[in-house]
């Protein structure tokens, strides 16, 4: 038997509920390519972002290719599998093709995940378009930048009733519509589970009441939202569970957007709060004192609900910022990395520690000529770092030797 998500997945645009926006975005990427050659569509777990993917497809007459994160962990697989893709036409006498990589949230760095990627839209000569849940994560800074980012917005419950009365009438069956209100209610959003839920009502005799509410997870503008906007939520203190974001990325995007909200004592207030909060956060990550993070998680929730006596109206709007010191660590990150790996090299060449090259590296600009640097081997980027170091230190400036 086939699944109802699958029978009755979405095969073009007027299939697709709830997201005009969204599908007015792909249109325009589709039509500009290759202006941008990736489209990233981003948004919780059954909003339709597979489904819009197909569904361009299937208006544009394209053959879809398409690859998940495994694939993109091994360059030479990943090559083997792409040359004969750019290079064929379609098999099946469509116009084209697209690339599909579907849910990248598992995509490593370490392992070549990422920069594979990353080089497979530099080179590509077909659109991409990539889905995942949450993009926000620190390893997708330079993704986000090379791509053009699209939101799915959670459906609402009357789109997910609509979609589950319009398939109740396409298997000409009868459920009762208290039935499908609560199976649209407890998915949250979610079609692909209130579909399932469908068929479970369909085939068993289940009680819809074993049917459960599912957990969801909600980005941290969401969040950020609840945090600053709504303290009388029961579940403030508890408002950070269903983020898939570490406490420590979590702490940057509140420091980042205390300013936007408070102002004068409450803005105080909140930095009093989120300082206590890192006091703790350095207590854990020294002394593994996990006891303390419920102080960290009560003071960076309720601490910075409360450092406002009151609150802005819901109805009034803020735009969130992402943290600017995450971008500022990752490339003092870069430039540290450069910095170690020239002075191993050096040392290794010299025949001292590599503990004396780091130390001395002040020098290495002067002793390093171009021959130097050809014979310890140091690439582009090395010796690109190394000159940028030497403006910046001109009065060391003088005579290169070796």
């Amino acid at each position: 038997m086939i699944p109802l998500c699958e029978k009755y997945r979405c095969e073009c645009f007027s299939d697709i509920k709830g997201q005009e926006t969204a599908i007015a975005s792909v249109k325009a990427f589709f039509k500009n390519f290759p202006r941008k050659k990736a489209l990233l569509l981003h948004g919780p777990v059954g909003t339709g972002k597979t489904s819009l993917a197909y569904a361009l497809a299937n208006e544009e007459n394209l053959e879809i290719f398409e690859l998940n994160a495994s694939d993109l962990r091994n360059k030479q697989k990943l090559e083997q599998m792409m040359a004969p893709a750019m290079k064929q036409q379609s098999l099946f006498g469509k116009k084209g093709k697209l690339i599909l990589i579907d849910e990248i949230d598992g995509i490593t760095i370490d392992r070549g995940g990422l920069p594979e990627l990353l080089a497979l839209i530099e080179k590509t000569s077909f659109p991409i378009i990539i889905t995942a849940n949450n993009i926000w994560q620190q390893k997708f800074n330079l993704l986000r930048k090379k791509v053009e980012v699209v939101k799915l917005k959670e459906l609402d419950y009357y789109s997910v009733l609509s979609i589950l009365q319009d398939i109740c009438k396409k298997e000409k069956k009868t459920v009762s519509i208290d039935i499908l209100k609560t199976i649209a209610a407890k998915s949250r959003g979610d079609v692909r589970a209130a579909l399932n839920d469908l068929q479970t009502v369909l085939d068993t005799e289940i009680d819809v009441k074993d049917i459960h509410e599912r957990e969801k997870e909600e980005d941290i503008f969401q969040v950020l939202r609840k945090v600053f906007r709504n303290r009388t939520d029961p579940n403030l203190t508890k408002v950070y569970d269903n983020v898939d974001m570490s406490i420590d990325d979590i702490f940057l995007w509140i420091e980042e957007n205390i300013p936007y909200e408070y102002q004068n004592e409450s803005l105080a207030s909140a930095y009093d709060a989120l300082s206590k909060a890192d006091v703790f956060r350095g207590r854990i990550h020294r002394q593994q004192h996990w006891r303390f993070l419920i102080y960290e998680n009560f003071l960076l929730s309720a601490g910075i609900s409360f450092a406002s006596k009151k609150p802005k109206p819901l109805s009034k709007f803020t735009i969130y910022q992402r943290p600017k010191r995450i971008l500022k660590i990752w490339l003092q990150n870069q430039k540290y990395a450069k910095k170690k790996s020239i002075a191993a090299k050096f040392a290794k060449a010299v025949h001292i520690s590599r503990k004396r090259a780091e130390k001395e590296f002040f020098l290495l600009p002067l002793i390093l000529n171009e021959k130097a640097r050809k014979e310890i081997k140091l690439s582009e980027d090395e010796i690109k770092f190394l000159e940028e170091y030497q403006e910046t230190h001109k009065k060391w400036k003088t005579k290169t030797i070796f």
